[in-house]
């Protein structure tokens, strides 16, 4: 059979590594070559930079070492690739693809439609471009669009009502939640229009809070999913095109089983731990284990994206540290097989104490105190980090982070959250996955009741109402943006919600000084959700609410 061999090359690329990215692409495209005789490869959006370069777009010194990346991989490539790239063109600049045969390039395209929401910000970057770009190669048309445009109806039909016989898509598409059947329904709704199949190349890899989990596809003219590569993981995936059917027919392949949920995030998790620790170059990580549930599901995170060899804990107990959280601490350090020591704080809690008597006179027992305990914990964890270089792991979750359930300069410590935007009760649904592979978390650490153990019998809830209670109110105040009448309208206690959102909206600051951490919802605290610190709507609301009860 005639045909084309499309290699669609889902890659994992490091952001601003121009010259890493280019050697990249060119070693992928040989490798293409080699493995499947490839006569097009397809690369992901702003390959050449990985996505989002962010701020290092506005430096001019930028677009020269660019444009010196690219012209290396036009001098070395042996067959035909589409590659995304940033460009200067006067004063305007462009997301734009490059269709490159070896030693020119014979086509361009920029980006129609630029993004401005969520973690988007390509208008303050780039200008929007215009026209269709069509290739043939072997007699076969193909039409580009870059990510967004395939969100939208124009440049599809565009391309398709100039001759386009197959769409190829380079995208750069974070991962969250429902991405995988958004993406998939959005396929299908452009295929509806035009007939035609498209060819949808994804990066994979971690960057910052964005997990970008690959997943490319192809889908047929009919709109049927015929291929599929892998999530997070990269892959080499060969499409064979026949060059004398039409309209063209693409062979179905066997297609990767669909994830559950928890499975799609820990993945995702796993993914955004092992790129930031590699990616920005630290020799491992550290980890303070409490013998809870957050930070159980952390260290076994951690196992899995760094090896136990990378992963080191501390244990450190006051005199408000149960026997029970020691021991669970102890064996799943053991399970795991990480480095484990054990400092106790209770002497220099007690010193601090001592030195802060006076200030402290005549105030009873409160938060001041509880909290030094976290804040001695996490200067012991930044100390150790500082002397061997360890990335401190924190361990909290969204849930806390919400409602300010932390501890400033304390439990916030460190480098990268891994539960960042992940809520209690998922937490306890990825340890359930977690120890369906393999038994690494005890079953006591998530059967127990929740508690910060810095008081006496002290237990989450003697402040926070169940976390079933929570997470919901927190997910329509804060990922649904329900105002507070229509939360009570679902069913919820009225002065729990106002509590609640009093709790989240004067948390903004503790938030605005957390470690970044990863993205699994369209509403994580980072890019996705911006609010002002200094801010009066709180007082508004609870007004409003007063003056219709």
């Amino acid at each position: 059979m005639e045909k084309i061999t499309l290699v669609v090359a889902q890659i994992n690329l490091l952001v601003g590594d121009l010259l890493g990215n280019a050697q990249r692409i060119i070693t992928t495209t040989r490798q293409a070559v080699a493995q499947y005789h490839a006569d097009l490869v397809l690369f992901p959006e702003l390959a050449l930079t990985s996505y989002p370069p962010e701020d290092l777009l506005l430096r001019p010194g930028f677009y020269t070492r660019c444009s010196e990346a690219l012209l290396e991989i036009i001098q070395s490539i042996q067959t035909t690739i589409v590659i995304g790239y940033p460009e200067k063109e006067g004063n305007l600049f462009y997301n734009k693809a490059a269709v490159i045969q070896p030693k020119k390039i014979i086509a361009t395209y920029a980006k129609h439609i630029l993004p401005n929401y969520a973690v988007f910000d390509e208008n303050r970057y780039f200008s929007p471009g215009a026209g269709p770009c069509l290739f043939d190669l072997k007699g076969v048309k193909f039409g580009l669009t870059i990510c967004e445009d395939l969100w939208h109806h124009g440049p599809v039909n565009e391309a398709v009502n100039h001759g386009a016989e197959i769409i190829l898509s380079l995208n750069a598409s974070p991962y969250d939640r429902d991405k995988v059947r958004v993406r998939q329904n959005t396929l299908e709704t452009r295929i509806e229009e035009v007939h035609v199949p498209i060819v949808y190349c994804n990066l994979v890899g971690g960057q910052d809070e964005l997990i970008f989990d690959g997943g490319s596809m192809v889908l047929d003219a009919y709109g049927k999913r015929c291929q599929q590569a892998a999530y997070y993981e990269e892959e080499l995936m060969p499409i064979d095109i026949p060059l004398h059917k039409r309209p063209i027919q693409l062979t179905q392949m066997p297609l990767p089983p669909p994830m559950k949920e928890e499975e799609n995030i820990y993945r995702a998790l796993v993914l955004g731990i092992r790129d930031y620790v590699t990616k920005n170059h630290f020799p491992g990580v550290l980890i303070g284990l409490s013998g809870g549930v957050d930070s159980a599901l952390t260290l076994a995170l951690a196992v899995d994206a760094l090896g136990s060899e990378r992963v080191h804990t501390v244990m450190m107990p006051s005199q408000f540290t149960s026997q029970m959280s020691k021991e669970d601490a102890q064996k799943q350090a053991l399970l795991l097989q990480v480095e484990y020591d054990v400092i106790d704080i209770n002497s220099l809690y007690e010193n601090f104490l001592t030195v802060l008597a006076r200030q402290f006179e005549g105030s009873p027992p409160s938060a001041a105190e509880e909290n030094l305990q976290a804040r001695i914990r996490g200067s012991l964890l930044m100390a150790i980090s500082n002397k061997k270089g360890y990335m401190v792991l924190t361990t909290g979750n969204k849930s806390e982070l919400s409602v300010g359930y932390t501890t400033l300069y304390g439990d916030t410590c460190g480098g990268f959250a891994p539960l960042k935007d992940i809520p209690k009760t998922m937490v306890y649904r990825l340890c359930h996955y977690r120890n369906s592979l393999s038994p690494v978390i005890p079953e006591r650490v998530i059967r127990r009741q929740p508690s910060a153990e810095l008081a006496k019998n002290q237990l989450d809830q003697d402040t926070l109402p169940p976390y079933e209670v929570l997470d919901e109110i927190l997910h329509r105040y804060i990922d649904n943006d329900q105002d507070p009448r229509s939360i009570y309208a679902a069913g919820f206690d009225q002065e729990t919600v106002n509590k609640i959102i009093k709790m989240v909206n004067h948390n903004e600051y503790k938030r605005r000084q957390s470690p970044v951490g990863i993205r699994t919802t369209q509403r994580a605290f980072g890019k996705d959700r911006r609010y002002p610190i200094t801010s009066g709507y709180q007082s508004n609301l609870t007004l409003a609410d007063k003056s219709t009860n």
